[in-house]
């Protein structure tokens, strides 16, 4: 397999603890060979880190690069449509970290311009590549004979678990102009989609539902597929809480999220027939290689039997990254494209058209 050349545009928290050692690691497959982001601090670090990587003075500069193969868009929500637009005129393979957009409609003008697209467009959605995902989808009951599914998200912010075990570097040198704007943008855009007229928690609840929960509803739809649509959904402690209830016809799927400073991290997805269970248990991705656990449980003469595939050490962006490498060699289409996060956005927005009806301020 060819190594292919990568360069990274944004080297927050997500990139220094995850995606940066990854690519060092399988060094068989990718080598770092660009950096960009708003904060020099930060791209003095990263440059010092990876030695050979060019510290490119714009994110233009580096999609422009013939010596980049691969763009890594890992900055803000805001900026990902131009971005990915910049890397397909550039004709680049594109990672682009979750959510894809804010909105549907950044992600139809996405598909409207890749329409033919040669290369491949990736959206990190990791949770879909754990171990324990992928042997629990072929676990699951038959569609048919499933009567309930329920995923949880109940934890806390990725800085709990980083400063306590990762030197990350948070900086401060951000032009404060820059960042006023960026929130800005991003404010209009989640408005598109909760109203203009929406009140602050509603806002909170659909940025947790695009960054949280975007991906459990991901993985919800790669293992049972699409919902009908949404039963209900409503929100909580200023829009930090939510709950959905996901149509399945002859099941419903009940999505909890909670969001707290208590410092744990308790992620779940079970899924019941009348007799078998199967649960997909994760820990916090920002510690490398923790472990995830599969658990199935049946029915038997002298009472339920459970056998569990755990602890299991293999990384799930590890998985991610050797599996769109695949991807770009071979030609195929991932499972997580831009289409794919397009039924995930449109959930969003149903569940948030919900709670406006359950609660409108």
């Amino acid at each position: 397999m060819p190594i292919l050349r990568v360069g990274l545009i944004g080297l927050g928290e997500v990139a220094q603890s995850i995606h940066l050692p990854v690519l060092r690691d399988q060094r068989d497959l990718w080598r770092v060979a660009g950096l960009f982001d708003v904060s020099r601090s930060l791209l003095d670090l990263a440059a010092g880190e990876n030695p050979g990587a060019v510290a490119f003075a714009s994110a233009e500069a580096l999609i422009a690069s013939p010596d980049i193969d691969v763009v890594f868009v890992l900055s803000s929500d805001d900026t990902h449509q131009r971005f990915v637009k910049l890397a397909v005129e550039a004709k680049k393979h594109i990672l682009l970290e979750k959510p894809a957009c804010l909105t549907v409609r950044e992600v139809d003008e996405l598909l409207a311009l890749t329409q033919g697209y040669e290369k491949t467009i990736f959206v990190g959605y990791m949770r879909r590549y754990a171990t324990a995902y992928t042997e629990g989808l072929k676990a699951l009951p038959a569609f048919e004979e499933i009567t309930h599914a329920r995923i949880y998200d109940l934890i806390s912010e990725g800085r709990h678990f980083l400063q306590k075990s990762q030197a990350v570097l948070y900086p401060t040198d951000i032009d404060p102009d820059l960042l006023k704007r960026g929130a800005a943008d991003r404010e209009a855009l989640i408005r598109e989609v909760v109203g203009q007229d929406a009140p602050a928690d509603l806002v909170r609840a659909y940025r947790g539902l695009t960054a949280l929960s975007s991906h459990h509803i991901s993985a919800m739809r790669g293992l049972l597929g699409d919902p009908k649509g949404v039963v209900s959904a409503h929100r909580t402690n200023g829009g930090a809480n939510t709950t959905v209830m996901f149509d399945y016809g002859h099941f419903v799927c009940n999505y909890d999220a909670v969001v707290d400073d208590l410092g744990l991290f308790d992620a779940m997805i079970e899924v019941r027939s009348n007799t078998k269970r199967v649960r997909i248990i994760y820990d916090t991705p920002y510690i490398r290689s923790l472990p995830t656990r599969l658990e199935v449980t049946e029915a038997g003469p002298d009472g339920p039997v459970t056998r569990t595939l755990a602890p299991i050490y293999s990384d799930a962006f590890s998985n991610e990254l050797r599996v769109f490498h695949r991807h770009i060699q071979d030609g195929t289409t991932p499972a997580t494209d831009l289409a794919d996060s397009r039924r995930d956005l449109a959930l969003m927005a149903e569940a948030i058209a919900k709670m406006r009806e359950a609660r409108p301020f």
